[in-house]
């Protein structure tokens, strides 16, 4: 069994589209449209913008505190446009009112891998790129991602510890997510996407599924565990 961790942010664009490759081509090495099932993932966290307040930016000054004049929300490089729409996804930006912070939906990526496997973590992700770029939600807010969880069954009281990092749950999954940045650093992870094969070797970027199929096959001989 081959683990790929992938190392990503939900507002990154780039994350998403190598999301939809990474897809792609571990169903073109799987068994009929089913994933290779020797491969499991592993989303880790990352964070574009670490230093966030908790509530998030107004994305419009944000982009004008940035770039000035130029930083007009709707203008979106034309390459990851149609990078995004050759992999089905309709990026949404003039959507988007906010960026948000994502510590808190990184903990619930965490805590999705731990009581429910990486399988319903791996769609959780996609649901939160969703929401993000496709419907232009604020995946900061509480109530947002209270919605997105909704099919995770996770209780009340685990909500609250699990978004605002609170209690015995929230505080194991922010260590968790702190020690998982730190480790990015360790293992050379600059920018995202950025998927780590067996533990230690480094594939950075979105690439393309033919690539990423070679590469995978190549990592099973290599790094592939019991």
């Amino acid at each position: 069994m081959l683990e790929i961790e992938i190392f990503s942010d939900a507002i990154c664009p780039w994350c998403f589209i190598g999301k939809r490759r990474l897809d792609a081509a571990l169903r073109l090495s799987g068994t009929g449209d089913a994933m290779d099932a020797d491969v499991r993932l592993r989303w880790r966290p990352y964070l574009l913008y670490p230093n966030l307040p908790t509530e998030g930016v107004d994305r419009g000054e944000m982009l004008r505190a940035r770039y000035g004049p130029r930083g007009d929300k709707g203008r979106v490089p034309g390459t990851i446009l149609a990078e995004a729409e050759a992999e089905g996804i309709a990026l949404r930006y003039d959507l988007i009112q906010r960026t948000p912070n994502t510590r808190a939906a990184h903990r619930l990526v965490e805590w999705a891998y731990q009581h429910l496997g990486w399988q319903q973590q791996h769609e959780l992700v996609e649901n939160l790129f969703q929401a993000y770029f496709c419907a232009g939600l604020d995946i900061g807010d509480r109530s947002v991602l209270k919605d997105i969880a909704a099919p995770l069954d996770l209780n009340a009281e685990a909500q609250e510890e699990v978004f605002a990092g609170l209690g015995e749950v929230g505080a194991a999954l922010d260590a968790e997510v702190d020690e998982q940045l730190q480790r990015a650093i360790e293992l050379g992870v600059s920018g995202v996407p950025g998927y780590v094969m067996g533990g230690g070797y480094l594939l950075p970027g979105a690439q393309s599924v033919e690539t990423m199929q070679a590469i995978i096959l190549r990592a099973k001989t290599k790094f592939a565990s019991g």
